[in-house]
């Protein structure tokens, strides 16, 4: 039996028989599922780890990331006592992006960011019931996270 049991999707640290100090992976394990449950990031993508960060804050780092965060391109970068601590995403997580609250969707590859939809104008004939549903249903999308205002 390995000494480092982890889970499939996130590697989160589980308990093994026997095994000493066993409060050191129990919370490890917490401070994991506490970024992840209900994902959500400050910014990002980034390629500059932030200043001062506050305790428990993510962030999605950049391919072109530098310093404390270079070679971890893709992952979440979460901010802990401990200093950072790099969660690579499974294919289909999902973040809420807190500084447009934009939902990011990771595809395997990298992370998807939903394009803006600008409102309709101009045109010959201007039907004001139809513009005002599209405004409608855009803002919809936009307070739902699916698109960003264009």
């Amino acid at each position: 039996m390995s000494d480092n049991l982890q889970t499939p999707r996130f590697a989160l640290p589980m308990l093994s028989v026997a095994q000493a100090q066993k409060e050191t992976t129990h919370n490890e394990a917490l401070v994991l599922i506490d970024a992840l449950l209900h994902a959500a990031v400050v910014d990002g993508p980034l390629a500059t780890p932030p200043e001062d960060p506050a305790e428990g804050d993510c962030w999605i780092v950049d391919e072109a990331a530098i310093g404390e965060w270079s070679g971890e391109a893709g992952r979440l970068a979460l901010w802990t006592v401990g200093g950072w601590r790099f969660v690579a995403p499974s294919p289909g997580m999902r973040v809420r992006r807190i500084s447009d609250g934009a939902t990011l969707l990771f595809n395997g590859s990298g992370w998807t960011v939903p394009i803006a939809i600008a409102n309709p104008e101009g045109g010959a004939t201007i039907d004001l019931e139809a513009r005002a549903a599209i405004d409608a249903l855009l803002a919809l999308m936009v307070a739902h996270g699916i698109m960003i205002a264009g």
